[in-house]
């Protein structure tokens, strides 16, 4: 039967609305498809891309310390400051590099569709590369600051004053910031599918969020805690317990855990069976 002008009036407006803001199981089947993707590199390709993120994610300790220095005190400069934050993150999303706490999600929801023992190895071993390549960038780029002149001598001060939040309160507080970085980033993750041109306001508005809500990132926050180590400004114990453990739980649990679970959960009546 010949559609009629308002059947044909629906379908446009429908095909709009998808167009604007995707359907949750077509944001669900992006981004698992992603991370199938994402498990089946090669290891060679996901540490150099890994190691590519952890150098560029150190630029946004830098961008901090730069609007540290030339930022009089004032009420509310840390909000300023914390305008830096986005820059590392910003460089490794656009540039599809790999971000541990975005694998979070992304290779999590393939293990969650289908629950074998084949995907859980192809994520753990996502997780290992990339956190292992992640950390090892941000160490290299910590070393390259301390003991290369990469950056004027009041810049470098600034850095060390913006390091020093990495490591502080206990390690269960610490713990419960990194679940606050941990959903956001996955939150992020989730958003990126329908953002379209507003990609990079919606990283630079929810990595803000981290660095001004003093969450803690297992990434960014490690160049600041390898800064301070090599600094002789915390030991090799307050690097590990202190920072190191509790934000990577607390990563795994805000990402996985709990976003990852709910975005499926969402979904999993709605997508089809494989």
């Amino acid at each position: 039967m010949p559609k009629t002008q308002e059947q044909g009036d629906l379908e446009k407006i429908e095909q709009l609305e998808r167009r604007a803001t995707p359907p949750s199981p077509i944001i669900y089947q992006a981004v698992r498809r992603n991370g199938e993707e994402e498990m089946a590199r090669p290891a060679v390709s996901l540490w150099w891309s890994g190691l590519a993120a952890g150098l560029s994610i150190s630029f946004s300790l830098v961008a901090q310390a730069v609007l540290m220095r030339y930022l009089p005190e004032m009420a509310g400069r840390e909000l300023l400051v914390a305008l830096g934050y986005p820059i590392g993150f910003l460089i490794v999303i656009l540039g599809r590099q790999q971000l541990f706490t975005e694998n979070t999600i992304t290779v999590v929801l393939p293990v969650m569709a289908e629950p074998t023992a084949a995907n859980f190895g192809a994520a753990a071993r996502n997780w290992a590369i990339v956190l292992s390549a992640n950390l090892t960038g941000t160490l290299i780029s910590a070393a390259f600051a301390t003991f290369l002149p990469a950056v004027p001598p009041e810049t470098f001060d600034a850095m060390l004053r913006v390091s020093e939040h990495a490591i502080g309160g206990p390690w269960f507080e610490v713990t419960i910031r990194a679940v606050g970085a941990g959903f956001l980033m996955a939150t992020l993750v989730w958003m990126t599918p329908g953002a379209g041109h507003s990609q990079t306001l919606v990283i630079l508005v929810m990595t803000w969020l981290i660095a001004a809500g003093g969450f803690a990132h297992i990434v960014a926050g490690s160049i600041e805690a390898w800064f301070l180590l090599l600094n002789a400004r915390i030991g090799i114990g307050e690097f590990v317990g202190e920072f190191l453990l509790p934000s990577l739980l607390g990563n795994i649990v805000g990402g996985t855990a709990i976003f990852a679970l709910l975005a499926y959960a969402q979904v999993m009546k709605e997508i089809p069976a494989r």
